[in-house]
């Protein structure tokens, strides 16, 4: 792929995980193409990778539109990865090193720090939980475990979560976190994969909760 279409797949990939282009937007290539600073091929080619890794959906009418996932996908995605990062958690228990413990510490004090301000940042508290988990699923040393969870946490709906949690929410994960550490520091893996799969269905519900109570396209309100 060129430079120019993994500039065009970044950006359009942003712009989707941002919610600048919302669930169900249509997406036409001139106005991508205008907007990545590029042409309409490079577009192209990253739209049918968009595509393969499931944010973007083709029509029969080869019209294509940001997925708007359904309950059904939204559910199998929090399942899948419960499965997957929970056997990621029990192999790095065994595998992880005093580098990367020391590591997840400093990311989960960061969690924590961005959750107890007057109001939660929550794009610090996005950046890193993430670096957490990355954490975790590189010391997992399963190149094909790593690439399979890749796909799954990216989709929308899975790093839109936090945007629903409330507070109590936001201290329950840096708190299962905590709990996550303990395992780790005990190389005890089915302790860690019993507290990952617990921390990821909890995300799933905590999601599904909020998104009966605020629609997915309404406006969150950081300060709440």
């Amino acid at each position: 792929m060129s430079k120019a279409s993994d500039r065009a797949y970044a950006q359009i990939k942003a712009m989707i995980l941002s919610g600048a282009l919302p669930p169900g937007a249509p997406l036409r290539e001139e106005q991508l193409a205008e907007a990545c600073g590029v042409s309409r091929t490079p577009v192209r080619e990253a739209m049918r990778r968009l595509e393969t890794e499931l944010f973007v959906l083709k029509t029969d009418r080869q019209r294509s539109f940001v997925v708007d996932a359904s309950p059904d996908d939204i559910a199998d995605a929090f399942e899948l990865r419960a499965m997957l990062e929970s056997h990621a958690a029990r192999r790095a228990a065994t595998r992880i090193s005093a580098a990367d413990l020391a590591r997840l510490r400093e990311y989960n004090a960061a969690v924590k720090r961005s959750v107890e301000q007057d109001h939660p940042d929550i794009p610090a508290f996005l950046e890193h939980n993430r670096q957490f988990h990355t954490t975790i699923i590189r010391a997992a040393a399963s190149d094909r475990l790593a690439s399979m969870l890749a796909q799954i946490i990216e989709q929308p709906v899975v790093l839109r979560t936090a945007l629903h949690y409330d507070r109590e929410n936001l201290r329950r994960a840096y708190r299962e976190h905590d709990e996550l550490l303990a395992a780790f520091a005990r190389q005890d893996g089915d302790w860690a994969a019993a507290v990952m799969t617990g921390h990821i269905h909890r995300a799933f519900h905590a999601y599904r909760d909020a998104r009966v109570a605020v629609p997915v396209d309404a406006p969150i309100d950081m300060a709440a």
